[in-house]
């Protein structure tokens, strides 16, 4: 089992959130990965405040490649909008499709992740 973090989780654990103790234990249990859009979301603020530390730590952690089908994207896209789940931009459909197609598992805050999930298949961490 191989969990990928999005960014809203990378956050709210920065923040010491009520997902802290589960990170913990996936950062102890050597689960976790990230992919660079992610990293991407999280990188230019940590640059900003100066965060080194914690971007080399990200930079550590193990790296899921992204290998883009559009094809695949659009046809979450068209799913999505018969299921009434509107405005899910294309990062996030290329993180469904990362995790779907590695047989990861999302840990996310974001709601609309949910609402994939009952469309597609989608693993989402439970919280």
């Amino acid at each position: 089992m191989r969990i990928l973090v999005d960014s809203s989780i990378w956050v709210d654990y920065f923040r010491g959130g009520v997902n802290s103790e589960i990170m913990d234990r996936y950062i102890d249990e050597n689960i976790i990965c990230t992919n660079y859009l992610i990293l991407s979301d999280l990188f230019p603020a940590l640059r900003i405040r100066k965060q080194n530390k914690l971007i080399d730590l990200l930079n550590e952690i193990s790296k899921i490649p992204l290998d883009i089908n559009w094809n695949r994207i659009i046809d979450y896209q068209i799913t999505c909008l018969k299921n009434g789940i509107n405005k899910v931009g294309i990062p996030d459909l290329i993180i469904v499709d990362n995790a779907i197609e590695n047989d990861l598992i999302l840990f996310s805050l974001d709601k609309h992740f949910k609402l994939i999930s009952q469309s597609t298949d989608l693993k989402l961490v439970e919280i």
